[in-house]
């Protein structure tokens, strides 16, 4: 099993520390990453919240899945593995 949640339909707005909150309720946070745009270093809207144990994890998915947070809806799921897409300059010839 994975410790690490995707945290879906995120407002903008939302920060580390309402994050850390939220989740901190459902067991201990061993880390909370929020990406940003490269372009305008604004967020793109998901984060990931690695919790401690597994356990916590599943408790946190269930506590927290589809609830508001921002005037939001949110997802939270177990984040799966990026999948390499094969693109690439170097991979268009």
């Amino acid at each position: 099993m994975n410790s690490k949640l995707y945290v879906g339909n995120l407002s903008y707005q939302v920060t580390e520390q309402e994050l850390r909150t939220m989740f901190g309720e459902a067991g201990a946070i061993e880390s909370v990453a929020i990406p940003v745009d490269r372009t305008t270093n604004q967020p793109r809207g998901f984060a990931f919240v690695t919790m401690a144990s597994d356990a916590d994890a599943q408790n946190a998915i269930r506590m927290c899945d589809g609830k508001t947070l921002g005037q939001r809806q949110i997802r939270v799921n177990i984040s799966q593995p990026k999948e390499s897409s094969g693109g690439g300059y170097y991979n268009r010839r």
